[in-house]
């Protein structure tokens, strides 16, 4: 290689170095800032292409996209004195670049770590000012509101931090009491239920004597009616035969005879000894007239 040549490659080389030194970007998911020996010159790089002095400027940036971070699971005290345990979520993102990165570092866990502590002392005056219907479902949306704005007011403030929703996964009650609270909750749901099933027997024994009462009345009015009836028939066929056997008295008279001598002589063996003269015998004795 000539030394012309090799002169070229040289200076083309450390241009390349330059440059690579001395440009830098700026993504649409970032926040960006630019610092000359430490010190901060500009605190809102915009996203694109833009250059720096090497060895003299410095760029930092940051995630611009909302982050998500969970808190453990803390026992709160309520405003009736009673422990539940609550895990939330909190949504953010960098609004103040120049404060996020003067009190955090631009470490995301440590501001992580600080904006948590925060959520967890804000959480614990809400909760200890509502009692445990309130916090699970009565006022639980507003409890969810009012955290947002003050821990909000809070992280712009200390971190440069906007937050944009802080959530609540999951109340419950501590394992420490939550036998308690079940067997607690199935003694009133068995007590509950024998109540019910005493109301629901003195129900049907009522129904039950109500339906045997109701019985013996209908039994006892149809009785009546029947009895009416068969005697009102008994009448009317007694005045009929008395009407029909009372225009021919000697024809009802040995009606009645045929009756008599019919149920006297039903069977072959039946016997009966009256004296010859006897009225009984007397249409035997000349069943001409």
């Amino acid at each position: 290689m000539s030394p012309r040549a090799f002169n070229i490659l040289f200076v083309t080389v450390v241009l390349l170095i330059i440059a690579n030194g001395a440009l830098y970007t700026i993504k649409e998911t970032e926040r960006g800032m630019l610092l000359q020996f430490g010190e901060v010159i500009d605190a809102d790089l915009k996203p694109g292409l833009h250059a720096k002095i090497p060895f003299m400027h410095d760029v930092r940036k940051f995630d611009a996209r909302t982050q998500v971070s969970n808190s453990e699971s803390t026992d709160f005290l309520t405003k009736e004195s009673k422990f539940i345990t609550v895990d939330a979520y909190v949504m953010w993102r960098v609004a103040d670049v120049q404060r996020y990165f003067t009190n955090t570092g631009g470490d995301r866990s440590r501001a992580e770590l600080l904006l948590m502590s925060r959520a967890k002392d804000s959480l614990k005056n809400k909760v200890s000012e509502r009692t445990v219907h309130e916090v699970v479902s009565g006022q639980r949306d507003k409890l969810m509101t009012d955290l947002t704005q003050e821990l909000n007011a809070i992280a712009v403030k200390e971190f440069g931090i906007k937050v944009v929703d802080v959530r609540l996964k999951r109340v419950d009650f501590p394992d420490s009491i939550s036998d308690s609270i079940h067997n607690r909750m199935r003694s009133e749901r068995e007590r509950e239920a024998r109540e019910h099933r005493s109301q629901g027997t003195e129900i049907a024994e009522t129904i039950k004597a109500n339906a045997e009462r109701e019985q013996r009345v209908l039994l006892a009015e149809a009785y009546r009616k029947a009895e009416t009836l068969r005697g009102e028939g008994d009448a009317l066929a007694a005045s009929i035969s008395a009407r029909a056997f009372g225009k021919d008295a000697e024809f009802y008279k040995f009606y009645r005879s045929l009756q008599a001598y019919r149920a006297s002589f039903s069977k072959p063996s039946d016997v009966m000894v009256l004296k010859g003269d006897s009225e009984f015998f007397r249409y035997m004795k000349n069943p001409g007239k």
